[in-house]
């Protein structure tokens, strides 16, 4: 299985440290006798994405930045806020945290995993998005129609980011494999002119795949959608270091992006968030196609870190080490996330009991 690494991803590893991680240097339980002297700057890193800008940051961090709460938090301390995007994805936004380019960052589950592994130290403090679901386009006069019309098949998807793991998730769920398929790596950018070209038969993506549907250009044959277990989840990092240093930072930018993501839970709002991550029409539509107008969008962008959300990293992890795309050794993703920021932040908002926790199989419990 290594073949299917991407050549960044082998030089991202080559960068990362030893494993192993430590506990922060202070306690939040027992905070320092005289106030924290923010640093001057806080990078945000993120993918860079196709939709409306306001998605820099990561879902959550990009609409808290565009609304300026962020900048508020910190304006009293004169903080610069930088919000680097990165084109090559999940590897490149791993090659700026273990080059100290980032302070925090949102990451897919599959590249963060790798990355921790590998040993670059990162805490993970909060769920970034929930849910992410993954769609099968092809060509419109293709005589595909459904996952086990693929065997043989030229199949593009961008490998070494989230959608990769979902791919091989998706292929065991209909008793099927990578062998089972001519697999080719595609950035997102080459791959809808790849398809309508006729270079690929079949393509993985995202939701972005329903503009070529509504085009002419492909037709969807299949999503994750209604299937829990089969969607990816993204987290947002902070580095090690940075949270040792400024635990007092750290906490207050979790506490803006709770606060945030109670805005975005808000039924009263949905339409507004929407509007924010994209201002074409036929676009939002796909937006609210994609999350789905029978479930509330809390439940895409909770912050809890709730029993599917670590069983979902969990199962990253083994399924990770069984494809031979570990670096280095297994671990329990207890010892890598951390909560007190968010529990801190949840307590002072008086919001513990705002949103429902989801079970393992992605049901909300009352």
């Amino acid at each position: 299985m290594k073949s299917i690494f991407l050549p960044a991803v082998r030089h991202i590893v080559g960068l990362l440290l030893m494993p192993g991680t430590l506990l922060l240097a202070q306690s939040m339980s027992h905070p320092a006798a005289a106030a924290e002297t923010p640093p001057e700057v806080i990078r945000f890193g993120s993918p860079a994405g196709f939709a409306k800008s306001v998605l820099t940051g990561g879902v959550i961090v990009g609409v808290a930045n565009y609304k300026g709460w962020l900048k508020e938090e910190f304006s009293k301390d004169k903080v610069r806020l930088e919000f680097p995007t990165f084109k090559g994805g999940a590897p490149m936004v791993g090659q700026a945290l273990a080059n100290k380019q980032l302070d925090f960052a949102a990451q897919g589950d599959l590249m963060s995993v790798i990355g921790y592994s590998a040993g670059l130290k990162t805490r993970l403090i909060l769920p970034s998005v929930k849910q992410a679901n993954a769609y099968l386009a092809v060509p419109v006069g293709s005589s595909i129609k459904s996952i086990e019309d693929l065997r043989g098949k030229k199949v593009a998807y961008f490998k070494g980011n989230y959608i990769h793991l979902q791919v091989m998730r998706i292929l065991a769920a209909h008793g099927m494999s990578e062998k089972d398929i001519r697999s080719i790596y595609l950035d997102p950018a080459s791959s809808a002119p790849a398809l309508a070209a006729g270079d690929i038969d079949a393509l993985f993506g995202a939701s972005d795949l329903l503009a070529l549907r509504d085009k002419g250009l492909a037709r969807i044959v299949y999503s994750t959608r209604g299937s829990p277990l089969l969607t990816a989840q993204s987290g947002f990092l902070v580095r090690e270091e940075f949270a040792e240093k400024y635990p007092e930072t750290t906490a207050r930018v979790v506490k803006v992006i709770v606060k945030t993501a109670r805005w975005m839970s808000d039924p009263r709002n949905r339409q507004e968030v929407f509007e924010l991550w994209t201002s074409d029409r036929s676009l939002r539509s796909n937006t609210e196609e994609d999350y789905g107008a029978e479930r509330p969008l809390g439940e895409k962008v909770s912050p809890l870190m709730d029993a599917f959300y670590v069983d979902r990293y969990k199962a990253t992890v083994e399924e990770a080490a069984t494809l031979g795309l570990l670096r280095g050794a297994k671990f329990d993703v207890e010892q890598w996330f951390d909560r007190r920021y968010l529990n801190a932040a949840l307590k002072e908002l008086k919001l513990e009991n705002y949103w429902h926790a989801l079970d393992e199989s992605g049901t909300p419990q009352n």
